[in-house]
């Protein structure tokens, strides 16, 4: 009897002993069953901020009446963009650069006709992004007054940005997460699972582009704009 006793005790422990290992072993595997999704969110927006700079120039042969109409030119500019509503406090009057081509090694054999050359570049930021839209096609009239303007140095004379990106990410992430989730709910339904709880979440990089992603095209050209994210979520599968 104590024999069959001790037997079966020992019985009962392999049994319990391959059972425990086992359950665990496949509540393991369980818990490793993930499918990782992407969601992704857009939202078009507007610039909210403007940065243009107005590059203007003269050339001569006198400093001082060279210096006295980029003083009157800088007037006229300035007078320009107050009667369009800019506040001065938006407008900002660069330094006065100046070039003496006679200096300059290899200067044209004419120099001396145009010797001097200076140029300087009026700032206006402001959050009138589309008061600066329309003064930008109207500033032309300013050349029938004697400014000289100068915009090859930039590439477009206007950067119109977007700073709201804080305010509406968590709104992004919301509609990026939900579509994550209707992504890994399909998945789960044609594997004949369920998605469980998030195992880790990416929330992934926030882009900022042009609207109408035209060819050689920066998006800083453009008033509208879309924001876009791509996150990327690992979800349990039951």
């Amino acid at each position: 009897m104590k024999t069959f006793f001790s037997f079966l005790v020992l019985s009962i422990g392999l049994v319990l002993g391959g059972f425990f290992p086992g359950y665990f072993y496949y509540k393991t595997i369980q818990h490793n069953r993930t499918v990782s999704v992407k969601g992704l969110a857009e939202m078009n927006v507007e610039a909210n901020l403007a940065i243009w700079k107005i590059k203007f120039k003269t050339t001569g042969n006198d400093l001082k009446i060279l210096n006295n109409k980029m003083g009157k030119d800088a007037d006229e500019i300035n007078n320009f963009l107050i009667s369009k509503g800019f506040s001065p406090d938006e407008i900002i009057l660069g330094r006065l650069n100046s070039n003496d081509l006679m200096t300059n090694a290899y200067r044209d054999d004419h120099a001396e006709n145009s010797r001097y050359i200076l140029d300087q570049t009026i700032t206006v930021r402001t959050s009138k992004v589309r008061e600066t839209e329309t003064s930008l096609n109207e500033i032309g009239s300013l050349v029938a007054k004697g400014v000289i303007f100068d915009f090859q140095d930039y590439v477009a004379p206007v950067s119109y940005l977007f700073t709201g990106l804080n305010d509406i990410k968590p709104k992004m992430l919301e509609e990026a997460t939900k579509n994550a989730k209707q992504a890994a709910d399909e998945f789960a339904k044609s594997s004949n699972s369920k998605v469980g709880k998030i195992k880790s979440a990416n929330q992934g990089v926030f882009s900022i582009l042009p609207r109408d992603q035209t060819p050689n095209i920066n998006e800083s050209e453009q008033i509208e704009k879309t924001v876009r994210v791509v996150s990327t979520i690992v979800y349990y599968i039951d």
